[in-house]
């Protein structure tokens, strides 16, 4: 048996902010990591270090942010949480600082003015060792032992202890053996579901095994089902961050998570295997990664633009497809005329060159709503298809991290389904809903998110604790 005060699912950023934070108030604190090995993969550890909200400078006037939030969701994100996440997401990089994390700002764009340092090297393929997230979780997981915190490696948890109607520690597994913790509280961060198949299937795909896994492959839903089962609330488990892949990113690793089609995606239009479009390109690549995914086959998307789409946006950004793309060995199919494209492509040449037509028609009579399905313009520019060579690139999805997962409350606390807080239960990061989302599938930040609930959910952990020893020294 493990005793501690706090028990933390998760090894990432969420987790070692939560488990911090409580250690450094005085709380015993164990921190439960899945993989055994020193430099475990997760999220944290390979991203691209940008901590910014819905790509707005945190620094930026809370009201600000808050309406950043609620616009990017649709106002369907738990308005108590994107106004927590609006307030501190500031206060959690400077605690962060404090504890000896280094940011520098990484471009000119807003959302890179808070970038973990030494910066990604942005090249194609995977980049991490000894870069920003790597450094980050590595010096989180020393401060954590200055304060007597302890990360478990190796150790998996599988089900939650529940003691008249109180979450009191957890089961799980190291290799063959099972352990028992028993704890005061325990935090569940171990980042989404993207990895598990059956709780994709839910709401994200009918094929996730189509999928491309844009992620550490850490994020197998394990705290989610220990979640479920014990009886806390889920939100509504749909949408995921992720971008446009080239699909030969399956099986070619320089392909991911570098470069992306976004850019020319939303700028152009994306086809089905009959030669039509089917959803929003103006709603961000994110959209369009969510749409992909919940095709029947969601290998059966094509990207179809042109010249001056490939000059324009496909050699826009770091890292843009013209030239990476193709370099790395990313296919690209041209041809002189629409109707050899499609007969390269495999798909209906009259059908695709009539799709085109109607497109290149609405953007000149500014008709984009009557299309089918309706074309938004207000966020990307639409750019008509009418200068050979013609271009098509076959895409996937490729997921990142869900946006779905258990309901918290401003605190992070757990919520049960008649909406009281689960006591003794606290979720933080990306294994939480209620941020993001929404009918566009609005991007809030991976970083800001998983820092800030983390924070939170250790602060007030400890503000309860302590708020229970005064109550029992003054019995």
């Amino acid at each position: 048996m493990i005793e501690s005060d706090v028990c933390v699912v998760g090894g990432g950023l969420a987790g070692l902010s939560a488990a911090l934070m409580a250690a450094e108030n005085g709380l015993k604190v164990i921190v439960l990591e899945r993989d055994e090995a020193e430099d475990y993969l997760c999220n944290s550890r390979m991203t691209g270090g940008a901590f910014h909200i819905c790509l707005t400078d945190i620094l930026s006037d809370e009201s600000v942010l808050e309406q950043k939030i609620l616009g990017a969701t649709e106002g369907s994100v738990n308005p108590a949480l994107a106004r927590a996440m609006a307030v501190d997401t500031k206060r959690a990089v400077r605690w962060l600082q404090s504890h000896g994390i280094r940011f520098i700002k990484g471009g000119a764009e807003a959302h890179h003015n808070f970038v973990l340092s030494p910066p990604s090297l942005q090249r194609v393929g995977s980049d991490w060792k000894g870069r920003g997230g790597d450094v980050l979780l590595r010096t989180l997981g020393a401060e954590l032992a200055k304060f007597g915190g302890a990360i478990l490696r190796g150790h998996r948890a599988t089900e939650l202890v529940v003691e008249n109607g109180r979450c009191v520690g957890l089961r799980g597994s190291r290799g063959d053996d099972a352990f028992e913790v028993r704890a005061a509280t325990v935090v569940i961060a171990d980042g989404g579901y993207q990895c598990d198949p059956a709780i994709l299937r839910e709401g994200i795909s009918p094929a996730p095994e189509k999928l491309l896994q844009r992620n550490a492959k850490s994020g197998h839903g394990d705290g989610l089902r220990m979640a479920r089962a014990a009886g806390a609330q889920l939100t509504e488990l749909v949408g995921f961050y992720g971008h446009v892949m080239n699909r030969d990113a399956l099986t070619n690793d320089k392909l991911w998570p570098l470069p992306w089609m976004d850019n020319i995606a939303t700028s152009a239009i994306v086809v089905d295997r009959q030669g039509k479009r089917f959803l929003d390109e103006g709603r961000g690549g994110v959209y369009i990664a969510n749409g992909i995914a919940a095709m029947e086959d969601p290998l059966s998307a094509t990207v179809i633009f042109d010249q001056p789409l490939w000059d324009g946006p496909g050699s826009s950004r770091f890292l843009p497809p013209n030239p990476h793309m193709e370099k790395c060995g990313g296919t690209i199919v041209r041809a002189a005329t629409l109707g050899e494209l499609a007969q390269r492509l495999g798909l209906p040449a009259e059908t695709l060159m009539e799709t085109v037509a109607g497109y290149n028609a609405a953007i000149g009579s500014g008709g984009l709503e009557s299309l089918d399905p309706p074309r938004s313009a207000h966020a990307y520019r639409p750019y008509a298809i009418n200068t050979g060579p013609f271009y098509a690139v076959p895409v996937c999805a490729g997921i990142t991290y869900t946006m779905g997962g258990i309901a918290i409350d401003e605190w992070g606390r757990a919520m049960r389904g008649d909406g009281s807080v689960f006591p003794g239960l606290y979720a933080a990061g990306g294994s939480t809903g209620g941020l993001e989302g929404g009918r566009s599938v609005g991007y809030l930040g991976g970083l800001a998110k998983a820092a800030t609930t983390g924070m939170r959910a250790g602060q007030h952990i400890a503000h309860q604790r302590k708020n229970q020893a005064v109550g029992a020294d003054a019995a």
